[in-house]
């Protein structure tokens, strides 16, 4: 019996403290300042008749100010709107426990990137840099996201996290619900 219990609390401890280990963009520390940055993860992919859409999360640590960037790479050969960023916009990250956290964007304008790619599709790339409230933190680090909503300066976009999602761009398997869970001791 003693064996068995044993076996038991090796294995409970093993998935405990078996964490990935944070996989980082940039990590400077000098004589100017500290920063880091995780490597961008997708959160988000939608394909449908020719239209693609990605979303992209980074989290950045900068001389001990924490930031998400958000990136929207759209692609079309259609017509592709462009969805500003603001000093009014905000991402809202609606949580599996119910509650909302809201994050605030940099004051910085900001509509993108048009790109012509090769095969004669238009991509529309888009990132934006949101700040933390206070208190925010422990809320993400304890419950996974439900839904997204970004409002921009002139429209507002919602997204449905899926537990896990396989890409058609990458084939890698993310799990976007998560992503806070798994991410935010990078930049603590």
């Amino acid at each position: 019996m003693k064996h068995l219990i044993a076996v038991t609390f090796f294995l409970v401890s093993f998935n405990l403290f078996a964490q990935k280990p944070c996989d980082y963009s940039a990590n400077v520390n000098d004589s100017i300042g500290t920063y880091k940055s995780t490597k961008e993860y997708m959160i988000s992919e939608k394909n449908f008749a020719g239209n693609s859409s990605y979303i992209f999360y980074s989290l950045a640590l900068t001389d001990g100010l924490p930031t998400l960037t958000v990136q929207s790479i759209n692609k079309s050969k259609g017509f592709l709107k462009a969805n500003c960023f603001d000093k009014n916009s905000k991402l809202f990250l609606q949580l599996n426990n119910g509650k909302i956290i809201t994050l605030i964007h940099i004051d910085q304008e900001n509509c993108g990137t048009m790109i012509r790619d090769e095969k004669g599709f238009d991509n529309r790339v888009n990132s934006g840099i949101f700040m933390f409230m206070k208190d925010s933190f422990e809320e993400l680090k304890n419950s996974p996201v439900f839904m997204m909503r970004i409002k921009y300066l002139t429209d507002t976009e919602d997204y449905v996290f899926k537990k896990e999602f396989k890409s058609e761009l990458t084939s890698e398997i993310y799990f976007p619900e998560n992503y806070f869970i798994d991410n935010l001791k990078c930049i603590e």
